[in-house]
């Protein structure tokens, strides 16, 4: 019976109330929703993600013997900087993403996200109005806020600014967790990330949503550096009942720290052994033209719902996850 939906007619419904108030909150607030391209010829370098790709043969500069290579678009975010570049004011945009990469109980490749940007907030002022849409949506107490440094301190007494990979091993194999794979890694954002994941995420969140904010300047994305403590970036995460549910920026606007990192993000892949990945041109000359001072939020609706509803799997909000697709 793959042809049936996963999504029941009442939980449809359901859905679509939640995306109703979505954009009410929204237009309260005079924030646009706007559209942008699904298909790019650029796409993200992060090593941790990959774009699902297409082929397109009608270009001008296509042959008959090579197409054009276009990316689905992991998020909205480099299009929706392109808008904000051109004189765009706060805008909003609920829409599909792609990710190549496995899919589970809280993730479907295909999935819907919602993102937006707000001209002259910084990330803490933007935590806040997630905050406030979450508690709109969700029926939930006030959201806490946390730093990175801190969660690491009170979770699992040490300080991941300064912690060295042998502390983090020694970590790891005290909770049981230690494999081979780990035992091999000596990237320490990467062990960083698997105790974030493994140790503390399942103990944050647990009574309201919790934001993690300054991440390390090594993990900071798209983000600017803290002015005052460079090892943090300005870049937080939402966590609540087990589900990581939005990851944001103060956005940086340093045309040439962007370039920097996105070249570093393809030497990774390089060492790695992934795909270089091309830089996306259009989103560095919108950079060049200059981007308004503004932070950004990803938050996933799929997962939103699930919370909203109560619901555990993340098919049960979906007509057709990938397996029916």
């Amino acid at each position: 019976m793959t042809w049936r939906t996963t999504l029941d007619w009442q939980t449809a419904k359901q859905r679509a109330s939640i995306l109703k108030e979505i954009r009410h909150f929204f237009e309260t607030r005079n924030v646009t929703e706007v559209e942008t391209p699904l298909l790019s010829q650029g796409t993200i370098t992060d090593v941790h993600l990959d774009a699902m790709t297409s082929r397109y043969d009608f270009l001008a500069n296509s042959t008959s013997e090579q197409s054009t290579t276009f990316y689905l678009q992991t998020s909205p975010e480099f299009a929706m900087k392109r808008l904000l570049a051109s004189g765009y004011g706060c805008i909003f945009q609920i829409c599909k993403a792609f990710r190549h990469e496995g899919y589970g109980k809280h993730h479907n490749p295909e999935f819907s996200i919602l993102e937006w940007y707000r001209l002259g907030f910084d990330h803490f002022k933007l935590m806040n109005e997630v905050g406030e849409l979450l508690q709109c949506i969700l029926q939930c107490d006030q959201p806490t806020q946390i730093s990175y440094q801190d969660v690491f301190i009170k979770h699992l007494n040490i300080d991941p600014l300064i912690a060295t990979r042998e502390e983090l091993l020694v970590i790891i194999d005290e909770h049981n967790k230690l494999s081979d794979w780990l035992l091999h890694e000596h990237d320490l954002d990467t062990l960083l990330q698997f105790v974030f994941c493994e140790l503390i995420e399942p103990n944050i969140g647990k009574k309201s949503p919790c934001f993690v904010y300054n991440f390390p300047s090594s993990q900071a994305s798209l983000a600017k550096i803290s002015k005052e403590d460079s090892r943090v970036a300005d870049r937080f995460e939402c966590y609540y009942l087990g589900i990581e549910l939005a990851n944001g920026f103060h956005e940086l606007t340093d045309v040439s720290q962007q370039l920097q990192r996105f070249e570093q993000d393809n030497i990774k892949r390089v060492a790695s052994k992934l795909p270089v990945r091309p830089i996306d041109n259009s989103f560095i000359s919108a950079l060049e033209n200059g981007l308004p001072q503004c932070s950004g939020v990803a938050l996933g609706i799929d997962r939103l719902v699930m919370l909203a509803l109560q619901i555990e799997n993340i098919e049960q909000v979906l007509t057709f996850p990938i397996e029916r697709a």
